[in-house]
């Protein structure tokens, strides 16, 4: 019966996490025909692009450190559903926004929902299944969930703008429904018990120096990714042009994340027969940085090239779960939901200052040279943060911090 509930626990969080992908992608696939919609063209278009997909990482910066902190002090269950309820009706709020001001609003509000899900799911699962298993658990829900983005590109291309939005914010609500197939974690049950222990306190991990480097390395690690979906994918349309290669953004978002959920299957499998987390970490890092020198230094570029590459890149950035897992297992049960909900939202949130800093290096080098330099200081800093930490394959996770 046991396992039953645990299977069914996965299958919210996947779904959920689906869902969640769907929603955090949408904006990217159809944000050109929706600011079109609105009046906007030519630079006042781009200019309005970049102000709405800042204040949606915004939103997802500070609904972080919310949910997180809630899911400390009120339970992990009431993040996933409440995450899921917030940006699934901000989603559908967005189909019928008027202007950019209620398009701001509603994508700042999505954002706070969007940050909630994943952290809640992982630190559900990793706190319910078997010490030896939950690598598994955590697999399934980011390799299902990467899909997602998938779903949103196809979309997108197939219906209007106000279709995919209001598709992905229904997806979300009917979601809902499947509440019952959730429980919430027995850790977090008997740590709630206890008066004297503190939780959710997010200024714990800056008061103990052991606490900021296991946080701030944890962060570090997932830094790779967000340069490769934030400059290599999102921006190939600008490297293409570089080689006079026409490239369809869209296309290579859906072929990244379809490269992250194989990438993601794979690093979970291989953490599983390895062992290890940080072993695995450390080859898809290695893969990641050679896969960064062959997508912008490879001669004979084409418009399949780019979709190719942004496959592999996609699957070397493919791991994701154990960067997430590693956070959850990192830190005990009373801030366990503060760092997973943090950590990711933090390296999501660090794209703007990685896209900022390319596009400074930019000005002063070929576009080539400047991905190469801020995708190197991501690797190195990622490298170190993988270094730094503890293994936590198979860590008994029934502890708290004091």
């Amino acid at each position: 019966m046991k396992d039953k509930k645990i299977y069914s626990l996965i299958v919210v969080a996947a779904l959920g996490y689906f869902v969640d992908i769907y929603d955090l992608i949408v904006f990217n696939v159809v944000k050109n025909e929706s600011l079109q919609a609105l009046g906007f063209t030519g630079e006042a278009l781009k200019t309005n692009e970049i102000f709405l997909f800042n204040i949606q990482m915004t939103g997802m910066l500070l609904g972080g450190l919310l949910w997180g902190i809630w899911g400390d002090r009120k339970g992990r269950v009431s993040v996933l559903f409440g995450s899921i309820f917030l940006y699934s009706a901000a989603n559908i709020a967005n189909a019928f926004v008027g202007s950019i001001e209620s398009y701001a609003v509603w994508r700042f509000i999505a954002g706070i929902g969007l940050a909630g899900e994943l952290g809640a799911g992982i630190t559900l699962v990793s706190e319910t299944m078997h010490k030896e298993k939950r690598g598994y658990g955590t697999m399934i829900i980011v390799t299902f969930g990467a899909l997602g983005a998938v779903a949103a590109s196809l979309v997108g291309k197939t219906f209007g703008w106000q279709a995919t939005y209001i598709t992905g914010g229904c997806m979300g609500l009917a979601l809902l429904l499947l509440r019952a197939g959730a429980f919430e974690s027995g850790m977090y049950n008997e740590v709630s018990k206890l008066s004297t222990v503190s939780r959710g306190n997010f200024f714990m991990l800056f008061q103990q120096s052991n606490l900021l480097k296991r946080y701030l390395s944890c962060i570090a690690i997932g830094l790779p990714v967000w340069f490769v979906i934030g400059v290599l994918i999102n921006l190939s349309a600008r490297f293409g042009a570089v080689n006079q290669v026409q490239v369809d953004v869209a296309n290579c978002v859906m072929y990244a994340y379809l490269g992250l959920s194989v990438g993601d299957l794979l690093s979970g499998l291989l953490s599983q027969m390895l062992r290890s987390r940080r072993k695995v970490v450390f080859m898809y890092l290695i893969a990641c940085f050679l896969l960064s020198l062959a997508y912008l230094f490879l001669p004979g570029k084409h418009t399949g090239y780019y979709h190719m590459m942004s496959f592999l890149l996609g699957a070397g950035t493919g791991y994701w779960a154990l960067f997430v897992t590693i956070a959850s297992e990192q830190f005990g049960t009373n801030i366990r939901s503060t760092v997973t909900n943090t950590v990711p939202n933090f390296v999501r949130g660090a794209v703007v200052p990685i896209t900022l800093g390319f596009k400074e290096l930019s000005v002063m080098y070929d576009v080539n040279i400047a991905a190469l330099i801020v995708g190197s200081i991501c690797s190195v800093l990622a490298l170190l943060g993988t270094w730094y930490i503890s293994e936590t394959f198979n860590k008994d996770l029934n502890y708290y911090e004091q």
